[in-house]
């Protein structure tokens, strides 16, 4: 991955910590212990910390959906007998997976993406593209986790997740005065562009409106980090200080996210045919889901997701299905 030519995120402030922490922390339904579980036999001694976030964390419904984790492990060598699979994590990070535990109306889906710790911590400062630090700038839960010292290390490296997301989106709105939801929508309206992905700019304002006594405190707790961008305005407002020369290299740099973004995510598309069991039937249920547009998976489609990926990723495109 490219490392980001911004600025190297400052310190980061006991508050913001705090914050991170208590949101992180909230009680999970004791259902998902069933995918750690499963996560800790499939790692063993590798796995040091298990992360929920996304659209079923929202709904908080785990059973209604696919349940997003992160599986971060110790290193890759650790985590995967096979050369191979070490390759691709470290080629082009993370490797994702599908998971299904238990059956009938108990079943949990779940898709989960494996990063090192090193990678992880890399995501979320110095990475170029937002795929990391953009997810775990926003609220998400701590499911498991070595012990103390990796719990710690993780909330540490949340807090640094929320600097640098504000980091790279306070520059583009130089001069504006905006209150939290504008700021967070602003930034998840970015990120999403730098991806390919089926949610629409209604599906940003629903997130950020539902989840605003989480995305205020944040930006709160991380302000102080973050003086040369931001000053308090009115009531509920911030006054965005960055220069127009900043604002300027901001949204060339957001630009460049866009197409580095498309790539990627084709590239991870692909390799997530070669290594991820029923990837078809999977996306064709996650565009569904998100967008209701039904999603045809043809049996050639299931016995050859590397060659359709290609044409199914055009024809997606081509409806408005993703963006």
């Amino acid at each position: 991955m490219t490392p980001a030519p911004d600025r190297t995120p400052p310190p980061v402030p006991r508050a913001l910590l705090d914050e991170v922490a208590r949101q992180s922390s909230r009680p999970a339904p004791e259902i998902l212990g069933r995918l750690v579980r499963a996560l800790e036999e499939r790692f063993g001694d590798a796995l040091d910390a298990v992360l929920h976030y996304g659209s079923c964390l929202h709904a908080g419904d785990p059973t209604d959906g696919i349940v997003d984790l992160f599986a971060i492990v110790r290193d890759y060598r650790s985590a995967y007998a096979g050369p191979l699979l070490r390759f691709f994590n470290r080629a082009l990070p993370p490797n994702v997976f599908y998971l299904e535990v238990g059956e009938g109306a108990g079943k949990l889906r779940a898709k989960y993406s494996v990063l090192s710790r090193s990678d992880f911590q890399e995501g979320t400062t110095r990475w170029f593209h937002s795929y990391v630090w953009a997810r775990f700038a926003q609220p998400c839960r701590v499911l498991h986790a070595r012990d103390a010292a990796t719990l710690a290390w993780v909330h540490e490296v949340l807090a640094r997740s929320v600097l640098t997301f504000h980091a790279h989106v306070l520059p583009t709105m130089a001069g504006e005065e905006a209150t939290p939801a504008e700021l967070w929508s602003r930034g998840l309206l970015l990120t999403y562009a730098a991806e390919i992905r089926p949610e629409g700019e209604s599906r940003v304002h629903w997130l950020v409106e539902r989840n605003l006594a989480d995305y205020a405190p944040l930006t709160a707790a991380a302000a102080p980090a973050l003086a040369s961008l931001l000053r308090e305005g009115a009531p509920g407002r911030y006054l965005v200080t960055a220069s127009e020369a900043e604002r300027r290299r901001s949204l060339r740099f957001w630009r460049l996210r866009r197409w580095q973004g498309k790539l990627l995510s084709l590239l991870r598309l692909g390799k997530s045919a070669l290594i991820f069991a029923n990837a078809a039937d999977y996306v064709a249920f996650k565009v569904e889901r998100h967008t209701g547009k039904a999603i045809e998976v043809t049996p050639f489609m299931r016995r050859h997701p590397f060659l359709s990926a290609p044409l199914g990723l055009l024809k997606l495109l081509r409806r408005g299905a993703i963006r």
